[in-house]
Formats: C-alpha cells, structure tokens, sequence
C-alpha cells in the first residue's frame, strides 16, 4: 500500500509537520523529506518505521550540535547528554561517530585547549588538569599525550608566582604557618611535590620583625595578668611555638 502527502507546513528548527492521506502525522526533518522525496512521490507505508529511525537520528544530531554550540565538549560529555534523553544507544554512538568525523568532536583537540586555558587562567597543576580531562571521559592516552605539554618549566613560573601572591597577601602570619599552607595548597592545586619544595627552598619565608613584636605583646599582655618570671616567659614561648613564631631572634 502506498500513501502520499496531503499537506505539510514548515515550522521551527529544520522541521515539517507532515500529513499524509491515510492521517498518519509526522514531524520530519528536512534532510529525512528529501532522502525519501516524500513531497514527490508515494510512499510505501512499509517504510514508516525506516523513516520515523531516520528522522530521530537527525534529531539525535541536531540536539547534539547545540549541546556543543556553545561550549566546546568531549565525546563522552555528549553521549551522557544523549543517553540521560533517553536515545537509542546504537543512534547515540552512530551520531557521536558522524560527528567526530565531521569534526564538531575531537577529545585530542578538546584536552589540548584546556590545558591551555587552565596554565592560562588559574593556579591548577598538571595533576589536577589530569584528574579534570579524566571526568570528562577522556581517555588516558589522550591525557598523557597533551599532560607532556605542562613541563617542568611551566610549573616553576607558576608556583614561584603563587608563592610571591601567598607571602604578600599574608602579612598576618608566620612563616611557619604560611610555608605549610603554600605547599599544601600547591599540592592540593596538583603541582609536583618535588618543584614544590624546590622552589619553597629557593624562595625563604621569613617572619616578619613588625609581626613577630605584635603578637608578642598581645600575648604578653594577655599572659602578663596571670604569670610573672620564668614561668610567664615560657608561657609567652609556647603560646608563640603555637602560632609558628620564634621571639627569641628578637627578644
């Protein structure tokens, strides 16, 4: 049995709402019409359920093109967008492999640009941008491949401009303190343990004398109205231990 087109109207996004003469309804993609020339000739009602798969492929890859318009995506990042629509996962991988061929998905390219963007514009260290392309689906040759790019070099210059940020911006504690906090952060940021303390060794942190005097006489006034001698230095002493200072350089 065949059957044709009794009427069809244009609407939104690439798709025709189509009547045919049996009252069958469809929306249908443009490319799906002109494959099958639907406004041309009759159509065998055989064919329905081979046309209504083809048209949802198309949706599949429209809805995949605008999922990646805006904001550049790993292929796996867009099969997880796909399959939480509910597709067909055969559709899924069959669109997912079209657009990888036309270009639109490309993971080698995708790790290559963050990894740029993340040396560019944060403190993030070759580890962390591993651990970032690895929930992204990337795979781990992939990550390998472009981690080689964030050398050795590239982290110094980033964590001595950390450590510079770090000391001028903590003015309020000691050295002590403050090292402990820089490597964690920097390790936590995922830069190598080793360059760490490389360039902590290459960069001293020093207590400064207005700091270590201030907290000095907090502590002794406070101390003062209780202990007196011997007893209210060692007081003072293990009070300044606690907050990493050592008032006997100056005291």
């Amino acid at each position: 049995m065949q059957v044709k087109v009794k009427k069809y109207t244009k609407k939104k996004n690439g798709l025709y709402h189509i009547l045919f003469e049996n009252g069958k309804v469809l929306d249908l993609y443009e490319e799906v019409i002109l494959k099958y020339n639907l406004l041309i000739r009759p159509l065998d009602v055989t064919m329905m359920y081979e046309i209504e798969k083809y048209n949802q492929e198309w949706e599949v890859y429209y809805v995949a093109l605008k999922y990646i318009k805006y904001k550049a995506r790993t292929v796996d990042e867009v099969r997880v967008h796909l399959k939480k629509k509910e597709y067909p996962i055969d559709i899924i991988n069959k669109i997912l492999t079209k657009l990888e061929s036309q270009g639109y998905l490309n993971d080698l390219s995708y790790s290559k640009s963050f990894l740029n963007m993340k040396i560019l514009t944060t403190t993030h260290g070759p580890s962390r941008v591993r651990e970032d392309l690895r929930k992204r689906g990337v795979s781990s040759e992939i990550i390998e491949e472009v981690i080689e790019e964030y050398t050795d070099d590239i982290q110094r210059e980033k964590i001595k401009k950390v450590i510079s940020k770090k000391i001028n911006s903590n003015h309020n504690k000691s050295a002590r303190v403050l090292k402990v906090k820089i490597v964690s952060e920097l390790l936590n940021d995922g830069f190598s343990r080793e360059l760490v303390l490389e360039e902590i060794a290459k960069n001293p942190i020093k207590d400064s004398p207005d700091l270590v005097k201030r907290e000095y006489q907090k502590i002794y006034n406070k101390l003062s109205r209780k202990y007196e001698g011997e007893e209210l230095k060692y007081k003072i002493r293990q009070k300044m231990y606690q907050k990493g200072l050592n008032y006997e350089e100056f005291y």
